[in-house]
């Protein structure tokens, strides 16, 4: 048999989509899993309904490959499935459709209060984690080492000029960098006592051209720059697929987007020892989300760190530029 063969959809696998498919909640599941990720937790409070009915929706569009399930620690968090699939023409038909229908403000409302919860808990751990910290990110990355590559390819792709933001500056390393070669820095982050430190560094090397904003990638106070960094952030916010689209909003004609963060992994450890929501993000991950936001990716580049952990850099730029 073929391989083109083997790919085409039966009409039992078209019947199966269509069943599991045709179920306004269902429906409704997969609208909210095209945005972001949900544990069943997760999902339960914000539909409303008790577990055992929800596994039976899941169950159903997990086996017509409409979702799929992916181990965060000890949670299993639920997204829309990318593999290729016999049924892969019908379901992106499927999901396109989705895209023109907008979420009921019931559902909304509970949308956001998990995603306040989701940002309650990772503000919370830095709160009462920020002098441990940096001595538990060493495990994973030492800055000092993956810092200066940072750098040095931000020289190289962008020209360091006008204005640079930088999401969840952390301790601020990167910010004496960005304030010697732009006019003007801001540095966002939704965690007052990180951005204390933060200002703790500027203060100590009298830097005068960075400005510290408590808040989120939403925030009305961020102007549009030249340049975007979100170094080793993208995997404690509660929903890195619409940093993407924020961010986009704010990248000036002809700017640049640096993504810094961990490849996927499966060290469990690091989400109560850092914080962490997410284990790192594959690659292909990040670039579907840019090109969602209307971004193109112009540069890869993929290092090993400590303990075996992966560190990648993805570059973007708005498309067509």
């Amino acid at each position: 048999m073929s391989l083109i063969a083997s790919t085409k959809p039966t009409l039992q696998q078209t019947a199966e989509l269509l069943k599991a498919s045709a179920d306004p909640l269902r429906l409704l599941i997969l609208k909210v899993l095209t945005q972001n990720s949900y544990n069943v937790a997760e999902l339960c409070e914000i539909f409303q309904i008790r577990q055992p009915a929800l596994s039976h929706h899941l169950k159903l569009l997990a086996s017509s490959s409409l979702i799929t399930s992916r181990k965060e620690g000890t949670s299993a968090f639920y997204r829309i499935d990318q593999s290729p699939s016999a049924q892969a023409q019908l379901r992106k038909a499927l999901l396109q459709s989705l895209d023109e229908i907008d979420i009921d403000e019931e559902t909304t409302q509970h949308l956001e209060s998990v995603h306040k919860q989701r940002a309650s808990a990772s503000a919370q751990f830095f709160a009462e984690n920020v002098d441990s910290f940096r001595e538990q990110q060493d495990l994973i990355a030492d800055f000092p080492a993956y810092g200066e590559l940072v750098a040095q390819i931000i020289e190289r792709v962008c020209a360091t000029r006008g204005i640079a933001l930088e999401v969840g500056p952390g301790k601020g390393e990167l910010l004496p960098f960005l304030a010697s070669r732009f006019e003007q820095v801001q540095a966002v982050d939704i965690s007052s006592e990180m951005l204390r430190e933060a200002e703790s560094t500027i203060v100590k090397q009298g830097i005068s051209n960075v400005e510290l904003i408590h808040g989120s990638t939403s925030s009305e106070f961020i102007a549009p720059a030249d340049l975007i960094v979100i170094n080793m952030v993208l995997h404690h916010t509660p929903a890195p697929r619409e940093i993407f689209k924020d961010l986009a909003q704010q990248l000036k004609p002809n700017a640049k987007l640096v993504v810094c963060d961990l490849v996927r992994h499966e060290q469990n450890w690091v989400k109560s020892a850092c914080g962490d929501l997410w284990q790192g993000f594959d690659p292909e991950e990040l670039i579907s989300w840019a090109q969602e936001a209307g971004l193109t990716q112009i540069e890869q580049h993929l290092f090993a760190q400590r303990n075996g952990f992966q560190f990648q850099i993805q570059i973007f730029n708005e498309l067509g530029h």
